[in-house]
């Protein structure tokens, strides 16, 4: 959940220093519910920060495409303590149909705030599935979508998301190449090795830790542990031959 404080990088009524150049889908019914000065100003933001904004009957309040990138909003603008079941069944529904899906709602005061945590909890929310963004007033809630449907552009744009995927096929890699030499001690299985992963860290830090730190931070047994510390402290013991 974000803050509620309005941040000091989010353009106020002005343009992205690099420019949006992007389409804002609004929900037919949801501008139905809103004042006309809102919509007006809207209309004025977008304007400003090169966005074309289209009136659609979507399922979400908000669509945007920015960059090839699609990023999908639900806005509450009044949280009705007493009839919060709705939103969260929306948040339920549409959740499974984005990959980037955002929840803006504007919470003016204390009552509302509180009601919000309570809610948030009861109906069973994991925190950044998806993400919720808490704000005080309407202007900040809009501003803050956009500027994170032009920030999902520009990453797209710029090949982070591809950094990012082979940031995680390394880990991947990395993790089975852990496995694999842990593995190859004699007796030691998968649960064995990720829990010494967990425990006590690398193939370094698994070499450098002693028999009775093993059994003090693993449910690993007296014999694998002293098998784990013999094989890769002894050189002799784990260059020697071994009988699969």
């Amino acid at each position: 959940m974000d803050s509620f404080r309005r941040d000091s990088t989010t353009p106020s009524h002005g343009s992205f220093s690099s420019g949006g150049n992007g389409v804002c889908l609004m929900r037919s019914s949801w501008k139905e519910d809103q004042h006309l000065s809102f919509i007006d100003f809207i209309s004025t933001f977008l304007s400003a920060n090169s966005f074309r904004l289209n009136f659609v009957p979507i399922a979400p309040d908000f669509i945007f495409n920015c960059g090839g990138l699609s990023v999908a909003f639900i806005f509450v603008t009044n949280w009705d303590c007493n009839n919060v079941a709705p939103i969260f069944n929306r948040v339920q529904q549409l959740k499974a149909q984005f990959s980037r899906f955002y929840v803006v709602i504007t919470l003016p005061g204390k009552e509302e705030i509180d009601s919000f945590i309570d809610s948030y909890f009861k109906f069973g929310m994991v925190i950044g599935k998806p993400t919720f963004i808490p704000v005080k007033d309407l202007e900040m809630g809009f501003e803050k979508m956009v500027k994170i449907a032009h920030s999902s552009g520009v990453y797209k744009q710029e090949g982070i998301e591809e950094k990012f995927k082979a940031e995680r096929k390394k880990l991947v890699q990395g993790m089975n190449f852990y496995l694999k030499v842990v593995t190859s001690i004699p007796g030691i299985d998968d649960h064995d090795a990720n829990a010494l992963s967990q425990a006590i860290g690398s193939v370094q830090a698994i070499a450098k830790a002693s028999k009775e730190q093993i059994l003090e931070n693993t449910d690993l047994s007296t014999d694998k542990a002293e098998m784990v510390s013999r094989f890769l402290r002894d050189p002799k013991f784990y260059l020697s031959p071994k009988i699969n």
